[in-house]
């Protein structure tokens, strides 16, 4: 019997594993796994600190792991601790020279620092406001896939990724991105398969053409 290959997932900013329910594999072929965002011990913690807590929940050797939007920035850097034989990106970036100028102006500045935070973590309160079905809708999804609402994961989380310090992308990373992508635009973006037409949230909205690159190249 052939040997599972165990993949490891972590989702987007604030987003719970739930991304991932379209991303099916070959179960005779792989085990998957999923990784939930943990709460900062402080605002202060750094993401090479925060990452050695994130690799502990690997408990497999030659594993793959998979990460959209900052969950990609995490595995990066989970990569330097628990030393996964592959990488894989959704929807992010594999060094600050792939962020758009935005991040580069909020790193100089701390714009960032100024966003409503709480507005965030009250969807419940906004959502006896929304009227309409769309809106309506949108609240429910973001109350269905954005779950991490801690007061101090956030402001944490957008600090940490716009003040990240990685300069080299690793040639070994597979990078799949929508060309349009409107967090991260695909004309800052390097080497990587792209997804014509694919979103930030295509890994709900795309999910079959993903899985049929992730099961060719994997």
């Amino acid at each position: 019997m052939q040997e599972k290959t165990h993949i490891y997932f972590v989702p987007g900013l604030a987003a719970n594993s739930s991304i991932f329910d379209l991303i099916k594999l070959p179960e005779e072929q792989y085990e998957l796994h999923y990784i939930e965002w943990l709460v900062p011990e402080s605002e202060s913690e750094t993401i090479e600190d925060y990452a050695i807590r994130m690799s502990e929940f690997v408990k497999h050797e030659n594993s793959i792991l998979i990460g959209v939007s900052f969950g990609g920035v995490m595995v990066q850097e989970m990569k330097k601790i628990c030393n996964p034989k592959k990488i894989v990106l959704i929807s992010s970036i594999k060094n600050k020279n792939e962020m758009p100028s935005r991040m580069h102006f909020a790193q100089k500045t701390n714009a960032h620092k100024i966003l409503p935070m709480k507005a965030f973590s009250n969807l419940e309160k906004y959502e006896k406001f929304a009227f309409g079905k769309m809106l309506k809708g949108r609240v429910k999804l973001y109350k269905k896939y954005l779950s991490m609402r801690d007061e101090l994961y956030l402001p944490w989380a957008i600090d940490t990724i716009v003040n990240w310090k990685e300069e080299k992308a690793d040639p070994d990373i597979l990078h799949i991105h929508g060309t349009k992508d409107a967090i991260f635009p695909i004309g800052n973006i390097g080497e990587c398969i792209k997804i014509e037409g694919g979103t930030h949230i295509m890994v709900l909205t795309r999910a079959r053409e993903i899985n049929k690159i992730l099961q060719e190249k994997l």
